[in-house]
């Protein structure tokens, strides 16, 4: 387009736009823009809303400017009759009123509530009525996630949920071959090697280990779930043994097999340990001190590897005690 042209269409695009916002802006909308809705239909529900007097002036100016393919999904708090420019502005540079939130992998439900009503996205009671409800404790998806300011339990919970399918049902799609577990089974498992993993690289024989003792009818005896059954709400560090008593389906000191569900929701890589478990014959396992485990087929070995722990934690507490007379 040539000079003259341009300066052409500036001109008349001035008058249009001169015309179409001459009142001041007014009350504030907020306004949801959909993800892959386009420059048209963002124009559109825009007009709908009254943020803009012509959809076709601001399609136009979109088109002009080529910000047309820069308008970015959220939710957005705008204005009646809003002046165009600041409306384009926002909506390309994202400038959205969407609350950023990280749900941590191994979180159980409650967790998520609480983190989720902090971040003021969800009532926290409403989230775990909607929980409970659609039975999503496990299903819903640990990542980072954004969501408008009072969002809801049921939309929040369902974006969780979506994603959750997106890469738990694909990688249990995918799977080849599959465990001898049902896909809730599976979850269930993979809820517990969560828990239990610090290490990238151990989840799959921590995976292994549990499957071992399962095919062999042993109890799991899984301290998270235990912690699970406490019903605390957190994860409590150091059981008693009177917790190791506590009755409940989700105790697997007491009860043997899975318990009934998922204890949290298992991230990416714990699920695919499940899936993909290592070859060992270990049934035990036992901290090493460096965030890794240890790890025995026999009651033998592990009765010694967990010497070596206990030794292990008595030298580190008189080493803190050393630190702390220094001071």
């Amino acid at each position: 387009m040539s000079r003259n042209a341009l300066l052409a269409c500036a001109a008349a695009l001035a008058l249009l736009l001169a015309g179409a916002w001459s009142m001041r802006p007014g009350a504030p909308v907020r306004v949801e823009v959909p993800g892959g809705l386009g420059a048209r239909k963002t124009a559109e529900l825009l007009g709908a809303k009254g943020v803009v007097q012509s959809v076709f002036v601001f399609r136009v100016l979109l088109k002009v400017t080529g910000l047309d393919r820069h308008l970015k999904p959220g939710s957005y708090t705008l204005r009646e009759r809003e002046w165009p420019t600041v409306v384009a502005r926002k909506l390309t540079l994202g400038l959205t009123d969407d609350m950023k939130v990280t749900i941590p992998e191994g979180f159980m439900a409650s967790q998520i509530a609480e983190r989720l009503e902090k971040a003021g996205i969800v009532d926290g009671a409403e989230f775990l009525a909607v929980v409970a409800k659609r039975k999503l404790e496990g299903k819903l998806f640990p990542s980072t996630y954004q969501f408008p300011p009072a969002y809801g339990a049921e939309k929040a919970a369902s974006a969780m949920e979506a994603e959750f399918q997106r890469q738990i049902g694909a990688a249990w799609a995918a799977a080849a071959p599959r465990p001898e577990l049902s896909f809730e089974e599976a979850l269930t498992l993979a809820s517990i090697v969560e828990r239990e993993a610090v290490l990238k690289q151990e989840r799959p024989i921590i995976a292994a280990v549990y499957l071992n003792r399962l095919k062999k009818r042993m109890p799991l005896q899984a301290d998270p779930t235990v912690q699970y059954a406490l019903n605390l709400g957190y994860w409590k560090k150091g059981l008693t043994r009177s917790d190791l008593q506590t009755p409940s389906a989700y105790n697997t000191y007491i009860r043997r097999g899975l318990p009934p569900g998922p204890i949290c929701s298992p991230g990416l890589e714990s699920f695919k340990g499940v899936l993909d478990p290592a070859k060992t014959s270990a049934l035990y396992f036992v901290a090493d001190m460096t965030g890794g485990h240890m790890f025995s087929e026999t009651n033998e070995e592990h009765s010694k590897a967990r010497m070596i722990y206990k030794q292990g934690l008595r030298k580190e507490k008189e080493r803190l005690k050393r630190e702390a007379a220094g001071k």
